[in-house]
């Protein structure tokens, strides 16, 4: 009987040891590659990113970071989606020789765009942020930005999206597309992003 007590008590503290931030999803922060990491480790699916915004609602703020290009032309979170804020711009004064893709240029907006949406909600630095792009990699570097400005709840959609490339090179392999969550072409006024010239 000791014995038996004594194991179901190592269980139990050992499960709450491992719990930390893999508590939120199932995204285990060891798995998630390089590029995609974040400073904070919080990672969601785009299953896992649905589910949290359906359950907690306003509570929660859901930012897409992609270009305003990419939410017109290739589809975006919908009702979802609290705001497309773009981590960064496409230049198409520019050109990119090592990638072979137009240049692209920094928000330097960004933190203080993601503060004021934030003030306009009522929420603060320690509330859930759950940003989002095409495939993890900006995400990443848009919930470092966040959290070098003190954000401390701030989750990377690992997969995106539209997902990871398959070997054939199509964006088929997960993210939000993939994983048959509702999505639109249409966009909602008030929540994309304008630059005014």
């Amino acid at each position: 009987m000791k014995k038996k007590i004594l194991s179901l008590a190592v269980v139990a503290v050992f499960g709450v040891m491992t719990m930390g931030p893999v508590m939120a999803g199932e995204v285990d922060p060891a798995t998630v590659p390089e590029k995609k990491q974040t400073t904070l480790k919080l990672y969601l699916t785009a299953k896992e990113a649905y589910d949290m915004k359906k359950a907690e609602g306003d509570k929660v703020l859901l930012i897409d970071v992609r270009t305003p290009e990419e939410i017109q032309y290739v589809g975006n979170l919908g009702d979802m989606m609290d705001a497309n804020i773009p981590y960064q711009f496409n230049d198409i004064s520019g050109y990119d020789e090592k990638k072979k893709v137009y240049a692209s240029s920094l928000n330097s907006n960004f933190v203080a765009e993601v503060e004021e949406l934030v003030n306009k909600r009522g929420l603060n630095k320690d509330s859930t942020i759950i940003v989002s792009c095409r495939s993890g990699d900006r995400s990443a570097v848009s919930a470092n930005l966040l959290a070098k400005a003190g954000y401390t709840h701030v989750y990377s959609v690992f997969d995106g999206f539209e997902g990871d490339l398959s070997k054939d090179g199509r964006r088929s392999v997960n993210g939000w597309k993939n994983a048959g969550l509702p999505w639109t072409y249409n966009m909602d006024k008030a929540k994309m992003y304008f630059i005014l010239r």
